[in-house]
């Protein structure tokens, strides 16, 4: 997401650099250009002219401090309203409630709604250690109900069963009951989406509301439908009394703006982005992490919580006594490293979250993508054991057989190769103690300020 706004305003907040005074001329173009992104990222009108407005008010006339050019204060100013606009901090969920707490889920048909069910249980069940039970009020659709069945079963979450012969309101009334006899923390109530707001749709998701007083009532939108999904959310919103927005499809929007719009214009928080299709895919909606990476500054900060989540600590600590021993890296630890890697979302995934990689060429972005990824895969796993742990006994008929046996070509397992033996010798730099000075040269290429919350201090030692 962003990758179309990040290029632009990149572009021009570095053609403000260089000056000793930010005035009304030369920030005038500069405007034109943030305006200008702002509306091709599809960003409602109304949040384009605040945006422009409060941005041009606080730079004029701003003096460069001995610390900072003006362009890294026009970054800060942009950046401050970007967040602004957002909502500034993260919303989470309000489940203070006598349990079970009930979350109402709406949204329009193809939104995602139902998968967005799945994976905020899994969410609440792995980080917040809650029992939940999900039910659907969908009488409308029989596929509705099979579909959150399967995905229930596929989060470990508690399914409560009903049928398109029932009234929604109670089935939601019978799956709270059945929730307060077996103790469970959280009831997700998911309702039928419809193609278009209509009466009856609103009329039916009153009644449920009316009926069960859930404590968060959440609305699944389309990333990809931009300020049209804002204006959707609004549209619900005068309806419900709304306490949360969870956006989807991030992961396919290029643009963004209805991430940018959602908060300004429904008066409510996004409090998730659902960003792929598998039930871990689901990430806090964090406003000041999210303008970070529209300026191209990365968002370390989600990188070090995702390594914490996702990365086998074992099988790393193993790895780093092995390589520290001088036993050296091969290419089954290769394997696991590009195994670990796809658990955390594949290396656009990552690199996506550091600082600098929104301008990244595309021939980078071709070859971090989830084909080369499994392309390297297949090639390892035609080798035999004693060529994973020699690869340099790995010659022309060896690869003649590994590339037949990977359906790749021989110049595809030189390429591998030629990555593997790069990643060898900085596996060597880190045992030889270089893990200090590369992280002190990773220091030396973050944006003004270096990491956030002062984690750049660790490595000047």
């Amino acid at each position: 997401m962003f990758e179309n706004l990040t290029e632009r305003l990149g572009q021009t907040l570095r053609n403000v650099t260089g000056r000793g005074r930010l005035t009304e001329d030369n920030i005038k173009d500069a405007m034109r250009e943030v305006r200008m992104a702002l509306l091709e990222a599809d960003v409602a009108l109304p949040v384009v002219k605040e945006v422009v407005a409060n941005i041009k008010e606080q730079a004029l006339g701003v003096e460069v401090t001995k610390s900072l050019n003006p362009g890294q204060v026009f970054i800060k100013i942009v950046q401050s309203q970007l967040e602004k606009i957002m909502g500034e901090v993260n919303e989470g969920l309000n489940l203070a409630a006598q349990p079970p707490a009930i979350v109402l889920m709406a949204g329009l048909q193809g939104a995602g709604k139902t998968t967005s069910v799945a994976k905020l249980a899994r969410f609440l069940q792995e980080r917040q250690k809650k029992k939940v039970l999900l039910v659907s009020a969908d009488v409308y659709r029989p596929a509705a109900i099979k579909q959150l069945e399967t995905l229930a079963n596929e989060v470990n979450a508690g399914f409560f069963p009903s049928s398109t012969d029932q009234k929604p309101v109670d089935i939601a009334n019978a799956a709270i009951d059945h929730a307060r006899k077996q103790f469970y923390d959280v009831v997700m109530v998911d309702t039928a989406g419809r193609l278009a707001i209509d009466d009856a749709m609103m009329a039916e998701i009153q009644e449920i509301h009316k009926a069960i007083k859930p404590i968060e009532t959440l609305f699944v939108v389309d990333a990809m439908t931009g300020q049209d999904a804002a204006n959707t959310a609004k549209a619900f919103n005068e309806a419900l009394p709304l306490t949360g927005v969870i956006l989807t499809k991030t992961d396919g929007d290029a643009r963004g703006g209805a991430a940018l719009s959602v908060r300004h214009i429904t008066g409510k928080p996004i409090k998730f982005l659902g960003v792929g299709e598998k039930t871990e895919a689901l990430e806090p909606f964090h406003p000041e992490r999210v303008a970070s990476r529209i300026l191209g500054m990365g968002d370390v900060l989600s990188l070090i919580e995702e390594v914490e989540r996702k990365v086998d600590k074992s099988k790393a600590a193993k790895l780093a006594q092995k390589v520290q021993k001088g036993k050296g890296f091969d290419l089954q630890d290769f394997k696991e490293q590009l195994e670990q890697m796809r658990n955390m979302g594949g290396m656009m995934g990552m690199l996506d979250k550091l600082p600098g990689m929104g301008a990244m060429t595309d021939k980078i972005k071709d070859q971090a993508n989830e084909k080369s990824f499994n392309q390297m895969e297949a090639i390892i796993n035609s080798m035999t054991p004693a060529e994973r742990e020699r690869p340099d006994i790995i010659k022309g008929s060896r690869k003649k057989r590994i590339a037949a046996g990977s359906g790749t070509q021989i110049q595809d397992v030189n390429r591998l190769l030629k990555q593997f033996t790069q990643m060898q010798k900085m596996m060597k730099k880190m045992s030889g103690g270089g893990a200090k000075k590369m992280m002190r040269q990773m220091q030396s290429m973050m944006p003004p300020g270096g990491l956030p919350g002062g984690l750049g201090g660790m490595f000047r030692k």
